[in-house]
């Protein structure tokens, strides 16, 4: 209705419309506003209205009206005092909204925001993590000194946060709250430094932000945390592994030894002939062999994958740290990179081709191959054009300038006009820096003095006058050719520049020169400014020279410039009078105007505009401007000598001490093998109450580390999995201590076979101790109630005797065993005295290892198996390989996926030795690779086997793949489904292990599809299709469960279907790995919504 009678008041313009504009300004705007703004005013009344509604669903409409308007650039600010109040709605989504909206406007509307600060402070502690960080944003964003010491104690909360997200706000809010309060400093950078040990890729970014901000200059943070950032950088988000790439490039020009100092040593050989041998000896010492530092090479290696990233502004930033910290002789891989974003839009190529620029003037071989990637198209814009001209100079030479010279005689036909200059400056410069086509540079150039276009001539006319300054003596007719050109040229910097050459060159051309000064003196007081000075200039030349011809002249170019309007001419006309025309007041100087006025000029220099912009550090604001930007770090020069690198090994160092026990256990604990009878129940008695006291540690460790695992990376399970396996291996080494005890009586074969099982044991324990930490919760509520030893004891003697009784064949335990492998560590089984002892009867010897039954390996479902083709029969000359994933547990180890690879011979020859040769895998990455095939007949075909290790990523797997002759680059990439083991649980656990998972450990979506696509028998082939997920039973019709452990960690992976009214349905993932989590919810929403 509002948008009716604003067409209508704009339709009509009568005086009734005037009426109603007038009454609208009266009653709505006292302000002054016009009437034409009524309609704003009663859309904003409207929504005032719905955010004062008792309904939910008119407020979120209100809201999200209000958002798109802030979306579109519109003031919303008016609105504040309505949506304030609804900051503390129940209803979560309009409680994201309003946030939304209080971010924007919290800066401006200080006092409200203030009046609901005590809000913004309950939300804090909300259990949703999205309301939690949005509260901190909000009070972030509220820029009063006052509540500095509310921001101060509500970053420090959310920076212990287990949520990753709240921690990375966090981080943002770090920034914000420094440049309200500087004098903060030292308390965030506690908080800085808490933070920047975090495992998470979401948290790393932004407090890499933060620590630039802050205290760039405190190296000291960085050096524990510079592996970790190292090998999480792949796995940052795109804005984030910008900021970590730019400060990891200053911290390794401080931190490692220059890698270009092997370049240095030709050019000193020649200064050792005449020095002693004991001198040249501690030269040479000096000049040893140059060794790169792991950790600079770890740098090196981890960003080049980034050289592929899809963010132009990523391969910018490997770009330049590659420039500035990697030998040189490995920096040319970033040149193909950096060629392809000039595929991108105009804005990204033209930061690129900056840097191009800078780079191709010192090492012109990374880019030669590259040359037609920089010819001018047609629909670049000039200032694309002009740094494509540049890149094209800096790399011509002898070999390809008569190439670019032809590309050019187009460029300078080209209809736009300054690029046409530009490219006549370009012909210029490669004229003086390859002497072999001056001469022909030059003779173009003049005949482009004939061209109709004046802009073209006259660039031309400035261009030759530098190159003939460079050999004067050599071209006196083109001297004289440009002297007719006076007529027609009318550019005055084409003017001025044949003046001066006439002026430099007067002595050479004595019949033109007077002649020139004689046009020149009748047009004088119409000139331009600069060509009135070149003016001045000729005269006193001829003066001095030909003061026959030239004195009466001169004298009236004097009188004219005396009077001129400019002062800059009025000042030359006295000095050039006072120094060449004798008089009683002249001084010493007038006896060497001669001198002073055809002195010989030094050539000039035609130089890149790039040249000094090398000193700043590139892909950086400075770079680009040329002018040192406000906040820009100087990159240092490299150290003489290297720091100690020893600061950086305090987490290994660390790892390495948590290890050590484990290794001791193994290997004294099976000495003592022993004992007689009574000491064997002697131990009984002792191991009842040690294994009380490991299980509360164990409990302890685990709620300790669940905190920190929350990043998902392949390095903080690594550290988790030795954080606690003393232990468990301490209980489990003497239990099968005592088996051994017994069974080394009955004989020494059976013996050896009893170690070996030992040794398998213990080697899985540490595996098992990562996931054992992941269901810390379970072992918390074990912890608080261990105070009566006795079942324990019964339970653990009850234990022991169907272990003893069903000992078949090792080996034959081993494989049929294979659905039980367990990444869940034994004292988690232990019951508890929360269990009865008729339940512990009826759970006793049903596995053989005291797993629980929360996660165990079940069968997976069968689904049509997916090959997928690791090398084309083209591309490996007749060898054709497909690879799949079986679905089983890998035989070569529990944390590796079982990978099947189909070789085929499709030529007419047998291929011999086709076996894997180099393995290029990232950091962590591990592989059992298959046994050489010895040879493949033509036609035949052969399935082997082999183990991956993914760490839990979908990283591929890069390797050769080789024959007896030849050697071909492929890769394995797991789909996100397969880093998955089924995995039998019931209903109840299941709901328990859910609920340990929630905050950020929980990710939905949506699905919308029709209701015969969401049939049971539907739902469970998509899902299995798409992840290798067991079935959950569900007593509900309505939700369908699923649930997996991933391979590597065994991180739980439960996956909720829950089906709406009508045709949608809820898709809810919870995991620890969220990374993992976020990957699988893409992928199953498509497949679930299509039918």
């Amino acid at each position: 209705m509002s948008s009716n009678s604003f067409a209508y008041n704009e339709q009509s313009g009568g005086g009734e419309a005037a009426e109603l504009g007038q009454e609208a300004t009266s009653t709505i705007a006292p302000s002054g506003a016009f009437g034409l703004f009524s309609s704003d005013w009663k859309k904003n009344e409207d929504l005032k209205q719905m955010l004062e509604s008792s309904k939910d669903s008119a407020k979120l409409d209100a809201m999200k009206r209000i958002v798109g308007m802030i979306a579109k650039g519109k003031n919303a600010s008016e609105l504040f005092p309505a949506v304030v109040k609804n900051v503390a709605s129940k209803n979560i989504e309009i409680k994201k909204l309003v946030y939304v909206y209080l971010v924007r406007y919290a800066e401006e509307q200080q006092d409200l925001a203030l009046l609901s600060i005590s809000t913004f402070q309950r939300a804090l502690k909300d259990p949703n993590q999205l309301i939690r960080a949005s509260a901190l944003r909000v009070l972030s964003s509220i820029r009063v000194p006052i509540i500095v010491p509310i921001m101060m104690l509500a970053i420090k909360e959310a920076s212990a946060d287990l949520s990753p997200y709240v921690r990375k706000n966090a981080a943002h809010a770090i920034q914000k709250l420094y440049s309200l309060d500087p004098e903060q400093k030292e308390m965030l950078i506690e908080v800085i430094e808490k933070l920047l040990k975090d495992k998470s890729t979401l948290v790393a970014g932004s407090v890499v932000m933060a620590f630039e901000e802050v205290c760039p200059d405190r190296i000291d943070l960085i050096h524990r945390n510079y592996r970790k950032l190292c090998n999480l950088l792949v796995d940052v988000e795109e804005w984030g592994q910008v900021v970590i790439i730019h400060m990891l490039t200053r911290y390794a020009r401080t931190q490692f030894v220059s890698p270009w100092r092997e370049d240095d040593g030709l050019e000193d050989n020649e200064k050792n002939f005449y020095e002693s041998d004991d001198e040249e000896k501690e030269k040479n010492d000096k000049k040893r062999p140059y060794i790169m530092d792991p950790d600079h090479r770890l740098l090196i290696r981890n960003t080049k994958p980034l050289l592929q990233s899809r963010n132009a502004a990523v391969v910018m930033a490997v770009a330049q740290l590659y420039w500035h910290i990697s030998p040189k002789s490995e920096a040319g891989i970033i040149s193909k990179s950096l060629v392809r974003l000039l595929r991108s839009n105009r804005e990204v190529q033209y930061i690129v081709l900056q840097n191009i620029a800078t780079m191709s003037i010192q090492r012109k071989g990374m880019f030669e191959p590259y040359l037609k990637s920089f010819y001018v198209r047609s629909t670049d814009p000039t200032m694309i054009k002009t740094l494509k001209l540049e890149i094209l100079t800096n790399l011509a030479n002898e070999a390809n300038i008569s190439t670019l010279l032809r590309e050019f005689q187009t460029y300078v036909k080209s209809q736009d006009k300054q690029f046409a200059a530009a490219t006549i400056q370009t012909i210029g410069r490669c004229a003086t820096s390859i002497t072999e086509v001056s001469d022909t540079c030059l003779n173009g150039l003049v005949c482009l003095l004939s061209n109709r276009d004046e802009i073209v001539v006259a660039e031309s006319v400035v261009v030759i006058k530098k190159l003939l300054q460079m050999q004067p003596a050599q071209h006196g007719e083109i001297i004289k050719h440009m002297a007719k050109l006076l007529d027609s040229i009318t550019v005055p910097v084409a003017r001025a520049s044949i003046l001066w050459l006439i002026g430099e060159n007067c002595e050479r051309v004595p019949k033109i020169a007077p002649d020139v000064l004689r046009k020149m003196a009748k047009s004088f007081t119409s000139e331009d400014d600069l060509v009135k000075l070149q003016i001045l200039n000729l005269g006193a030349k001829l003066y001095l020279t030909n003061s026959k011809q030239t004195k009466l002249l001169t004298q009236y170019i004097l009188n004219l410039g005396k009077y001129d309007q400019n002062y800059d001419i009025r000042d030359r006309t006295r000095f050039i009078r006072q120094l060449i025309v004798p008089n009683e007041k002249s001084g010493a100087l007038s006896k060497y105007a001669k001198k002073i006025f055809l002195a010989q000029k030094p050539a000039p220099l035609l130089e890149s505009p790039f040249k000094d912009r090398d000193h700043f550090q590139l892909g950086t604001l400075s770079h680009t401007l040329n002018i040192k930007a406000s906040g820009y770090l100087e990159l240092s020069n490299w150290p003489e000598v290297a720091p100690d690198p020893s600061v950086r090994n305090v987490e290994v160092t660390e790892s390495a001490k948590d290890w050590t026990p484990v290794g001791k256990a193994k290997k004294e604990k099976p000495a003592k093998k022993f004992y007689s009878e009574s000491e064997e129940e002697e131990e009984e008695e002792e191991e009842s109450s040690d294994s009380s006291s490991s299980s509360s540690s164990d409990s302890e460790s685990g709620s300790g580390s669940e905190s920190g695992d929350t990043g998902g990376s392949s390095e903080g399970s690594s550290e988790d999995s030795s954080s606690d396996p003393e232990s468990e291996t301490g209980s489990e080494a003497k239990a099968d201590r005592k088996r051994n005890s017994k069974t080394k009586r009955k004989s020494d074969s059976e013996d050896e076979e009893k170690k070996n099982i030992k040794s398998k044991a213990s080697e899985s324990s540490s595996a098992e101790s990562s996931s054992m930490e992941e269901s810390s919760s379970g072992s918390e509520s074990a912890s608080e109630s261990d105070g009566e030893p006795a079942p324990r004891k019964v339970t653990q003697a009850k234990e022991r005797k169907p272990q003893q009784e069903r000992q078949p064949p090792p080996k034959d335990v081993f494989l049929l065993d294979l659905d039980d492998f367990n990444p869940v560590s034994t004292p988690v089984a232990l019951p508890t005295p929360a269990l009865s002892p008729s339940l512990i009867a009826d759970l006793e010897g049903l596995n053989l290892s005291a797993s629980s039954s929360v996660i165990n390996v079940s069968t997976p479902a069968f689904v049509p198996t997916r090959t997928h083709e690791l090398l084309h029969r083209m591309r490996g000359k007749g060898l054709a390989a497909w690879y799949c994933f079986p679905r089983q547990p890998c035989i070569f180890g529990d944390k590796m996926v079982s990978v099947q690879i189909t070789l085929n011979n499709t030529s007419d020859r047998k291929i011999e030795n086709i076996h894997i040769g180099e393995q290029k895998l990232p950091v962590g990455m591990q592989m059992h690779v298959f046994h050489p095939v010895a040879s493949l007949e033509p036609e035949g075909s052969v399935t082997v086997s082999m183990g991956i290790d993914f760490c839990d990523s979908t990283q591929a797997a890069c390797f050769q793949l080789c024959t007896k002759d030849d050697c071909f680059n492929v890769s394995i990439q797991p789909p996100v489904g397969e880093l998955l083991l089924p995995v039998a649980m019931s209903e109840k656990d299941f709901k328990k292990e859910r609920g340990t998972l929630t905050g950020m450990n929980e990710t939905s979506v949506t699905v919308i599809a029709a209701p015969q696509n969401f049939t049971p028998s539907m739902i469970l082939q998509k899902v299995v299709n798409i992840a290798n997920l067991g079935p959950v039973p569900s007593g509900q019709d309505n939700v369908h469960r699923f649930a997996a452990k991933t391979v590597h960690s065994g991180s739980l992976m439960l996956v909720t279907v829950e089906l709406k009214e009508g045709s949608s349905a809820q898709l809810i993932i919870n995991t620890e790995k969220t990374l993992i989590g976020s990957v699988l919810l893409r992928e199953l929403k498509p497949v679930l919504s299509q039918g």
